[in-house]
């Protein structure tokens, strides 16, 4: 979604956007905020004109929940309350994250349930709901249903990619290996120089924050690697469960050749069409 983050995000290179039409890739300036409600409503005109072309919208990503929010909807909430928010993240930068998810599995555990203790984006917005007036996000799933409930607001079908764990952990640690070899360091390097502050929302992205947390600590940014492999690692782990949770998911075998996986997804959707 940010521009300027290119490398550790991973995005569609030059060639491949020129061959293929690519939306929401560099949406919004690093130092703005793309919330998931902003994406639904993004992505929503996007598939609209794509269909309007005569053409077909293919979803790619692992996001589960920004999925799950583009077919399902997303719960209502009121708008960001700056201030708290701020004092909020000092908490977190203070203290830690996890010392943030006590504080709201102590206040709202049914919200807390629905969280890792490590996701601190999430607490923070959890919390911010909770001191806000209103009710709770707990009681708003309780009131308007949550993004599991209700039917699906576009006709699809859902594809995962199935690897062999101990092959797609080398696989993630070549990957992060690529990025610095890419020049990920120069890059982080040349978007701070820029004015670009460490708080963007960019940099909070896995492969940036770790980079940054050196830098803070006054260490060899280049020591990060190993940490954003594991975190890397641990991330595509929660993809995993996130998708096996999943309803109408097909897991394909993806130990094949790509253009195997990419026929067998065709033929499936040639034989069970899905009319916009």
């Amino acid at each position: 979604m940010y521009r300027r983050f290119d490398i550790a995000t991973a995005k569609p290179s030059d060639a491949q956007r020129a061959e293929v039409p690519h939306h929401l890739v560099d949406e919004v300036e690093p130092g703005e905020l793309f919330t998931l409600a902003r994406y639904v409503r993004r992505a929503e005109t996007v598939i609209a004109e794509i269909v309007d072309r005569k053409r077909q919208p293919i979803i790619v990503g692992g996001t589960g929940m920004y999925l799950r929010g583009l077919l399902r909807g997303i719960v209502d909430a009121p708008s960001r309350d700056e201030a708290l928010r701020e004092r909020l993240y000092g908490l977190r930068e203070r203290y830690g994250a996890e010392r943030l998810y006590r504080l709201l599995r102590c206040w709202d555990p049914e919200s807390a349930g629905r969280l890792h203790a490590a996701d601190g984006q999430r607490t923070i917005r959890a919390l911010e709901l909770l001191l806000s007036e209103g009710p709770s996000w707990s009681r708003r799933l309780e009131q308007q249903g949550t993004w599991a409930a209700g039917a699906e607001r576009f006709p699809n079908a859902k594809f995962a990619l199935q690897f062999d764990s101990q092959r797609l952990a080398r696989r993630l640690e070549e990957r992060v290996d690529g990025f610095f070899a890419a020049g990920l360091l120069q890059e982080v390097e040349a978007i701070l120089a820029d004015g670009i502050p460490e708080s963007a929302s960019g940099f909070k992205a896995i492969g940036y924050r770790e980079i940054l947390q050196c830098r803070q600590a006054g260490q060899d940014p280049r020591s990060a690697l190993p940490t954003i492999q594991r975190n890397t690692r641990r991330y595509a782990k929660r993809q995993r469960t996130w998708f096996r949770s999943e309803p109408g998911v097909i897991w394909l075998d993806a130990e094949r050749p790509a253009e195997v996986v990419a026929g067998e997804i065709v033929t499936h959707w040639t034989a069970n069409p899905h009319p916009p």
